[in-house]
């Protein structure tokens, strides 16, 4: 929590929220909740939607967003909506609105009205909607709830300026001068602001309880927390058509990340000045490192699209982000499984089951995740069937291994790999010459142990060497050391099944031109 009071710290409840944690400012209290406490989880359909800027590519905290927001449409039977918010032109990153697009896909999202998808509700790009936008701009102006403001950007510069030089401090800096200005300037360029009221109305949040924001105001230099709606080039700002959008598409659940919790206030007062009902809101957790460090947007743990070159399988990564933030309950006497699949995981899902401590993010959990369910995949022949078809073009690259060997090769050494990728990365002795210049000796039995195997087979050699009273340990290793150099992950007889007794007995005689 400690990285969201600065995110936080610049409204008060009646008192500053410099100091205060969101558990605080909670009427509910962070302690368990009784067993009559009403649950959040709505009874009816749910309407939500995921509605990211097209300025990057998909990251994890992005991912949990949609999720979250996938999971209370489904488990409620309601609708999962996609909107694009291209607003901000100048920083719209070609290709990105194609990777939300195909990431959703890939993590099996299913969009149920969309950009491609169509829908009754839309357009569902939001540089298509101008018109509307403009509309209920317009219903602003001419209600007085708006105004129109043709300040320069050096008097904004300079009212921020003098704002930051007040004591005490105020984080709201206009001083209302162009109000009464209605178009008394010609064709100058103006933004249209929004009339904020002196002070917000409290609102409820689902996971944090009735909390009321209000800006921080120096009464001897009054200033306005008079945000712009409509910006100089006719496009709306995020606040002004997130709120229409919301509305016109009748959204019924807003799920995001605390990030945006400074920001309701504002649309908590967009929604009373037309009158229309607000979504009901859900602020979720941060996603921290282990460390307790907010992730940068530039960590390589954030890019899904490197996660899914190097192995990771949809279903894992899924499972992996479905917990930053949900604890499923466990039934009396239940053994909780973590590993689901999405569609366990809709069933699963509640709003009461939110957590407010800020996620931990930790890779080797979602290679743990990804092990365990390769190795269910692996083990159903169609799943199994799919992996080798989608894999074979790559494999092919530096095998020149048939399809069937591949089929062989994953049931074999299914258990022991993390990713797909592990074959390239840690097996690649079953290709290749293996390099014993490398390789250490594993001891001082090793060439009588492969000499006696090359005459006598492993089989043999297992049984009699023993006998003799060599370790099973020593045998395997030296036999190990032969085939693949000492690495482990393969047993030595699906080794033989794979390779076949002539490259075995090949391996075993290279070794010992090398002892």
């Amino acid at each position: 929590m400690k990285q969201l009071i600065p995110l936080v710290r610049k409204y008060s409840k009646a008192a500053s929220l410099l100091n205060t944690s969101l558990a605080e400012l909670s009427n509910t209290k962070s302690t368990p909740k009784p067993k009559s406490h009403k649950s959040n989880q709505p009874t009816t359909p749910a309407r939500t939607r995921f509605a990211p800027s097209p300025t990057g590519f998909l990251h994890l905290g992005s991912l949990r967003t949609a999720l979250y927001n996938y999971l209370l449409a489904k488990s409620t039977g309601g609708s999962f909506i996609l909107r694009i918010e291209d607003t901000d032109r100048t920083r719209l990153i070609p290709g990105a609105e194609d990777n939300i697009h195909d990431t959703l896909k890939w993590c099996g999202l299913q969009v149920d009205e969309g950009t491609r998808e169509g829908g009754e509700f839309g357009p569902y790009r939001q540089s298509d909607r101008k018109e509307i936008y403009a509309k209920y701009a317009q219903q602003l102006l001419d209600s007085g709830l708006a105004y129109k403001c043709y300040c320069t950007k050096s008097r904004l510069m300079e009212l921020r300026e003098s704002a930051k030089k007040l004591k005490p401090p105020t984080n709201v800096t206009y001083d209302r001068k162009c109000v009464g200005a209605m178009d008394q300037h010609g064709e100058w360029p103006f933004v249209v602001r929004f009339k904020s009221p002196d002070t917000y109305p409290p609102f409820k949040d689902l996971l944090h309880g009735e909390l009321s924001l209000q800006p921080q105001y120096n009464e001897r230099d009054r200033r306005y927390d008079d945000f712009v709606i409509m910006k100089n080039d006719g496009m709306p700002t995020y606040h002004f058509a997130n709120v229409v959008d919301d509305h016109l598409m009748r959204i019924t659940h807003v799920v995001r990340g605390e990030e945006w919790l400074p920001s309701t206030p504002k649309h908590i007062a967009l929604y009373r000045a037309f009158g229309w009902k607000p979504p009901q809101f859900i602020h979720i957790p941060l996603l921290t490192s282990l460390e307790d460090k907010k992730l940068s947007k530039r960590s390589h743990a954030l890019n899904i699209l490197r996660l899914k070159e190097e192995g990771v399988l949809p279903e894992a990564l899924v499972n992996f982000v479905a917990l930053f933030g949900w604890a499923p309950v466990r039934e009396s006497g239940e053994k909780f499984n973590e590993v689901m699949s999405l569609d366990e995981i809709v069933k699963k899902f509640s709003l009461d089951q939110l957590t407010k401590g800020n996620a931990k993010v930790s890779e080797l959990k979602l290679y743990h995740f990804n092990k365990l369910h390769l190795t269910k995949k692996l083990e159903d022949p169609k799943e199994l069937k799919k992996i080798v078809e989608e894999y074979y073009p790559h494999f092919h690259t530096f095998s020149k291994q048939s399809k069937e060997y591949l089929y062989k090769l994953l049931k074999y050494i299914g258990p022991n790999i993390t990713t797909i990728n592990d074959i390239e990365s840690d097996h690649m002795y079953l290709f290749q010459e293996v390099d014993y210049s490398t390789v250490k000796v594993p001891n001082d039995q090793t060439r009588y142990v492969i000499e006696y195997a090359l005459a006598n087979g492993f089989e043999e050699t297992m049984e009699k060497l023993t006998q003799e009273g060599i370790p099973k340990k020593n045998i395997f290793m030296s036999v190990r050391f032969a085939l693949s150099g000492g690495t482990s992950g393969l047993s030595i007889p699906h080794f033989i099944d794979l390779m076949g007794e002539q490259e075995f007995r090949r391996r075993l005689t290279k070794a010992l031109e090398v002892l």
